[in-house]
């Protein structure tokens, strides 16, 4: 068979089953024998035609990570690299992602487990609803901000927030 229409065959299938970027289909070629010479005329024609768009994946994967996931710009960024998305793009695309909707993001994230940790000691909240920040990729900074706005709010709301009480735990009161 023609390299090129092997390479242009399994390019458009990994292209319908969703985006790809140019390193993610280069690997594929490369898995499966494709010779240097085709693979790279096929990438380039696709490239050409708007099939492969490394700049759109990239926007679109922030956008949608950050949104359904939660992630922070670091760690959007880590995935990025990790699909072979230039450095350049990379930047490009985690700076178009707002600092104050990344804090909005992040306080929306510790809202969502804040009852799930009511009636434990304050720094183990802390460090549980930090850790999980963390593996979104959030920074220690804002991380730490956003907990002990939270956490703040909490008890102005005059809800319970340390294990020396146990009220939350579905126990009546005396």
């Amino acid at each position: 068979a023609d390299p090129q229409a092997v390479a242009r065959a399994i390019c458009l299938r990994l292209l319908t089953m969703g985006p790809r970027t140019r390193a993610q289909l280069a690997e594929a070629l490369q898995r499966r024998a494709v010779p240097q010479e085709a693979a790279e005329a096929v990438l380039e024609r696709f490239s050409e035609v708007g099939l492969i768009d490394d700049e759109a994946f990239a926007e679109a994967w922030v956008s949608s990570r950050h949104t359904g996931r939660g992630l922070a710009r670091k760690a959007l960024a880590s995935e990025l690299r990790h699909r072979g998305v230039d450095e350049d793009i990379v930047k490009d695309a985690v700076e178009r992602l707002d600092p104050e909707q990344e804090a909005e993001t992040a306080r929306a994230l510790v809202m969502r487990r804040l009852s799930s940790t009511r009636g434990l000691d304050p720094a183990v909240r802390t460090r549980r609803l930090a850790g999980m920040l963390a593996r979104k990729g959030y920074g220690p900074g804002l991380a730490f901000r956003v907990i002990r706005e939270a956490l703040e709010s909490e008890e102005a709301d005059g809800l319970p927030s340390s294990s020396s009480s146990m009220e939350g735990h579905g126990y009546p009161e005396d």
